[in-house]
């Protein structure tokens, strides 16, 4: 049973931590009671949203427990941690070209990459090969708008995402990426 003043804490952190969700929910009402006919359907794609999100998320979380359980801190340092070189690179293009589902997905999976002690390009690579260079979508591609297109949009998004990673990587100072991987190793 939580005191008066334990109670206020709670509810202060808690609207702290969910302050944007709050925001656009109070948002969405009152364009539910200034237009009703749009606020239902703002309401009816978030619960589609929300719908996906949770038939999504548990058999990621699921692998990510797998992950965070099965492979040492030490071989993750060893393939995609500082002195991995373009091998972690080209395993993290692989990692996330493989990867299936939306691109919040590989938030959590980023977070153990950084848990376990990849490099911070890595991950931006990660990230990157996850939202454009999906596998299924390449063979798509390759069915419906032909093999030469295929290729070189997969070519060009590689590149693409290795210049983004460089210009990121050197924006984001030392300082910065310790306190990323401070935050992720310190917290449970």
């Amino acid at each position: 049973m939580r005191d008066g003043a334990s109670l206020r804490g709670f509810l202060r952190d808690t609207a702290r931590a969910y302050k944007y969700l709050i925001l656009i929910v109070l948002l969405d009402l009152v364009i539910l009671s200034l237009r009703p006919a749009t606020g239902r359907e703002i309401f009816a794609h978030t619960y589609a949203n929300f719908a996906e999100m949770l038939s999504v998320l548990p058999p990621i979380f699921l692998l990510l427990g797998l992950l965070d359980v099965w492979v040492p801190r030490e071989t993750i340092m060893k393939y995609l941690g500082e002195r991995s070189g373009l091998l972690g690179m080209a395993l993290s293009v692989f990692l996330g070209a493989a990867a299936a589902g939306p691109l919040y997905g590989a938030f959590p999976v980023a977070a153990v990459m950084i848990k376990k002690g990849a490099k911070f390009s890595n991950i931006l690579v990660f990230i990157g090969a996850w939202s454009t260079l999906k596998i299924p979508m390449f063979l798509f591609e390759m069915s419906a708008l032909e093999t030469r297109f295929a290729i070189t949009r997969w070519i060009a998004s590689v590149l693409g995402v290795i210049m983004m990673t460089f210009i990121i990587d050197r924006l984001i100072t030392e300082e910065e990426k310790a306190a990323i991987y401070h935050r992720h190793t310190t917290e449970p």
